[in-house]
This record gives C-alpha cells, structure tokens and sequence, in this order.
C-alpha cells in the first residue's frame, strides 16, 4: 500500500476476493464505498476464478500471524465499517481481523468451527442441535472401522473444509469407504489445501435444501430456500441436477428457516452473510454444513429478478446501515416474484476445448425460461464426465411463471448443451479443469 496515498473516505475490506466475491465489490460499491483487498495466502489458489484487481483501492497480503499485525495497523488508517469473507478460505482472517479493528465481526472465538466441518457439527451437538454422527482421523483404517461400527451403510466420506462437493463420497461398504478416504487424503482441497484429515459422517436420509441468510447483529433475513435435485452417477456419486426456489409458506420451509437461525446462533454468524445446506430427515433438519460468505452460484441480477433483491446488496446494507438493515429485513423472509431453478449441466464429454459455439450458448439463452447461461470451460481447458460440481461445463439460470415451463425448456437445454463446447483429444494430461 502507498502509504501516502489519500485514502478512500468510504471504504470496506473484502478478504479473499475470489469467484463471484466481484458481486461484493459491486454492491459496496453502489453504496458509495471502496474495496480494499486482503489475501489470506501469498499463492493464487487456481480452483477458483481470481480476484480482479481493478474493483480494489489497495490490496494486501496477510499470509500468517505475522502478518496480522502490520496488517490491522495499515487498515486502521483506512477506517473501514467492515471486513467481508469474499471466499471461504478467508473466513477466519475477515473474523480476525473485523475483531481486531473494532468492527462488526462474528469474532475469531468460533472461526475454526465455521470452517471445520468436525468442529462446526460437534458445537451444534454441544447445543443440543440435530446432527449427523462424526468421527475424523488421519488414518484409513480408522475411518473404515468408525464406518463398520456404527452398523449402518451409507455413511459420507469427505475432507474437513472445502466446498462444492468436493470429493464427497458416499460409501455403501468398507471398501468403497477406504477408497474414498485414501482419496480425500491424497487430495488436495479446491482451496490448494492439502487435507490432511478425513471425515466420515452417518448418511443423513432425506431432501437436501440451501437457505441463504443476510444478518445484521444477529437480526437475520432469510434471502432464499433453494431444494438441491441430485442425480447420482457411477461410482454412486450424487451430482447437482437444479437448485429450485421452494416459496416460504410451504412445507418444510418454515421448519427448515426456524432451525438454521438456531445454527447461526450456535456457530456465532450474527453478521453478515450464510448460506446452510441442510437435509431433511425423518426425524428433522439436520446440518450438512454453513458458509459464512455468499452462495457460490448467487448472481445478483437473477435473485434480483426473482426475488427483488439478492444477498450481496442486503450484505451491503447490513454492514453500512445496520439500523435500517434490522427494521426493514430483520428476521425477515423472502418473497418470491417467479418460479425459478438453477440447473448444473452434466456432461460425458471428455476432451480438451477447442472452441465453444456461441451460436449453440445464444439458442439456449433464447429460450423463454433462461435468464442466463454461464460457460464454465474456455478453449484450450480439459473437461471430463461430471463427477461433482466443479466438473459441471455448464450452469442456466431459470426464471418463469411456474416449474412446468422451467422443466420444458430445460429439456430444450438438454438436447442442445453437448453441442456447447467442439473438443479435441487430450494430447497431455495435466491440462486445467474445472471451473
């Protein structure tokens, strides 16, 4: 930073600015404020889209603790109103660093248990909250034989942090359980993490559901209640079919927004941003897990235009004006204005990109229901049969008077979407994938 640089007047922290934290900026910025950029690790992390570094004043490097702070003290200069999570590794820094300045902050006292999937589950146990059965280990067999005591199959296999069911496995026996946990363990995660522990959960039976939340002091506004439709692949793999907008009066929808403010409560997120994915079991909601950032498929001109407005706007608000966030918002809920869906493209394609028809992504954003497409792949990057979320080549947003219709059109998506993207043969391995 030049220190002798005026500073903006306005300003807010964004801390790992990766992905879609450029809608952050975006909504700051409305708000007459400027960005400046923190990162929690000197190297990029690849997995994720990079920051841009034209929507930032200053950006700064706060790779370890001691870099806390020198970093604190130049920021302080700036006088910020709040230090944002703009991906989920930055979650503990923005925690840190909105504590040690003052700010509204979720506090650095729970950080670890909303990034840690084991400590997030084991605080909800320890308030009496319903959860899956857990264990983690750094070794197979222990994982495999936690597995075979519990005397029920499935159970889930997955890395301790990480996002968009990143080598998430669901295990029908022993050896598909020591299977998936030697690959999580040899893997790193989608944050260039190195996972060093695997953890192992009961399998939670039911309809899994993600609930965004916007909170100011701990006065929340349930932005939206999206169902996940999955389809499962070999391997027994589940994948993300379509997100679809669930309207707040219907059932289970009112027991599910009633439990995640319980969540919130117990894992300390009383400002700012989540999003939770819980699975509605026989018995009740259960957690699967909580971000404390912004729903990575959020576009902020579809929630808009089907909800009316959409989390990194109310984000905005909560932070630069929390008063008025908490009376028009506060403990609030969401109203939809159309039916709407998100739908992850499979494909069995395999091959490297040689150019992708802009005449074939034009006949699919023509179609009556399709808001917005979005390419995932670009010439010269690998794509392989979806095995998860990140190796989805392709995500529509969808947006209509009812689901029927949202249905039609995406059968029109289905005939045209392997025609997105004319591929060579992978003459390497090696080459990027995902998004």
């Amino acid at each position: 930073m030049d220190m002798n640089r005026q500073p903006p007047s306005r300003a807010v922290v964004i801390v790992d600015g990766y992905s879609n934290a450029t809608f952050l900026t975006a909504a700051f910025a409305a708000r007459g404020y400027a960005s400046v950029h923190v990162l929690s690790s000197a190297a990029p992390r690849p997995a994720m889209i990079p920051p841009r570094p034209q929507d930032y004043v200053e950006q700064l490097v706060c790779a370890g603790e001691s870099d806390v702070e020198e970093t604190v003290a130049r920021l302080a200069r700036l006088r910020p109103v709040a230090v944002v999570a703009g991906q989920e590794p930055g979650v503990p820094l923005a925690d840190l660093l909105g504590e040690r300045l003052g700010l509204a902050s979720n506090g650095s006292a729970l950080s670890a248990a909303r990034r840690d999937k084991y400590r997030m589950i084991e605080t909800l146990r320890a308030a009496g909250i319903r959860t899956a059965r857990q264990f983690k280990s750094t070794r197979v067999e222990a994982v495999v034989e936690w597995a075979k005591a519990q005397g029920e199959w499935p159970v889930v296999v997955k890395p301790l942090s990480s996002a968009s069911s990143d080598n998430v496995y669901i295990c029908h026996d022993a050896g598909e359980a020591s299977e998936a946990a030697r690959q999580v363990l040899g893997a790193q995660s989608m944050f260039a993490e190195q996972n060093t522990e695997v953890l192992v959960q009961s399998f939670l039976e039911g309809t899994e559901y993600c609930i965004d939340s916007v909170s100011a002091d701990g006065h929340t506004y349930t932005a939206a209640v999206w169902e996940y439709e999955k389809n499962v692949v070999p391997g027994g793999r589940k994948i993300y079919d379509r997100d679809v907008l669930r309207y707040p009066d219907a059932a289970p929808v009112p027991e599910l927004i009633a439990y995640v403010r319980t969540v919130l409560e117990a894992l300390g997120i009383r400002h700012g941003l989540s999003h939770a994915e819980v699975i509605m079991t026989g018995e009740g909601p259960a957690l699967v897990e909580v971000g404390a950032r912004l729903n990575g498929a959020m576009q902020p001109d579809f929630y808009r235009a089907v909800l009316g407005t959409d989390p990194a706007t109310l984000a905005a608000h909560a932070y630069t004006d929390p008063a008025t966030f908490a009376v028009r918002y506060g403990n609030g809920v969401y109203r939809p204005l159309k039916a709407a869906a998100v739908y992850e493209s499979p494909t069995v394609l395999d091959g490297v990109v040689d150019e992708v028809d802009q005449a074939v992504v034009d006949k699919i954003a023509e179609l009556e229901c399709v808001h917005s497409v979005v390419v995932r792949s670009a010439p010269g990057r690998r794509i392989r049969p979806t095995v998860d979320l990140l190796s989805s080549p392709l995500r529509v947003f969808m947006a209509g008077p009812d689901q029927e219709r949202l249905r039609r059109d995406r059968a029109v998506v289905d005939e045209l979407k392997d025609r997105v993207y004319r591929l060579r043969p992978p003459a390497a391995e090696g080459l990027a994938s995902g998004e």
